[in-house]
């Protein structure tokens, strides 16, 4: 949360601003994420040092668990919508999202509390859901809950393939040194 995707920023407007992975861990020179998360998204992002790894991982279907908290108690008819995929708008087109597995979850996961940046306002009733998808569109999950009328307060990665959140601590840095599960 509140960092972006990346190592570093050839803009001064971005480096002056903003907050990079660097500032996390002595990584390697070549390291690059797999996959992003915005800004105001939160949890896993693996990275390496292997060009094609990264794109393998992107292009090859693995499924990326979110969980997903919502503005407002969501409804079933909601939830087929998102599984069986939902029209988004993406860099001026529209685009119809994946079918995906959604699960309404009837207790809060158990997570750090929120950035106090988020703004979650206490007075408004909110739900969560876990969604997994095979696919990473810009924004994706934010626009597939904004279309269905819910839109997401917070969302947090917790898997990539068979690699989960467990129990890693805000912005700890773990080496992996098998990534076969994505082959």
């Amino acid at each position: 949360m509140g960092m972006l995707s990346q190592m570093t920023s050839g803009e001064d407007r971005q480096l002056r601003k903003k907050r990079f992975l660097s500032e996390l861990h002595d990584f390697p020179k070549d390291i690059m994420p797999i996959g992003r998360l915005d800004e105001k998204s939160e949890g896993l992002l693996l990275m390496t040092t292997d060009g094609k790894l990264s794109d393998t991982i992107n292009r090859s279907g693995v499924e990326k668990e979110y969980l997903v908290q919502l503005d407002d108690l969501i409804t079933n008819e909601a939830i087929i919508q998102l599984t069986e995929g939902v029209t988004i708008g993406l860099f001026g087109k529209k685009y119809t999202t994946k079918p995906c597995k959604v699960t309404l979850l009837n207790e809060p996961p158990p997570l750090p509390d929120p950035d106090v940046k988020l703004r979650i306002g206490k007075h408004r009733p909110t739900s969560w859901i876990s969604i997994i998808i095979k696919e990473g569109k810009f924004r994706q999950i934010r626009k597939m809950t904004a279309a269905v009328g819910f839109p997401t307060v917070r969302l947090v990665r917790v898997r990539i393939g068979d690699i989960a959140l467990n129990n890693m601590q805000l912005r700890e840095v773990a080496p992996i040194l098998d990534l076969q599960p994505f082959f």
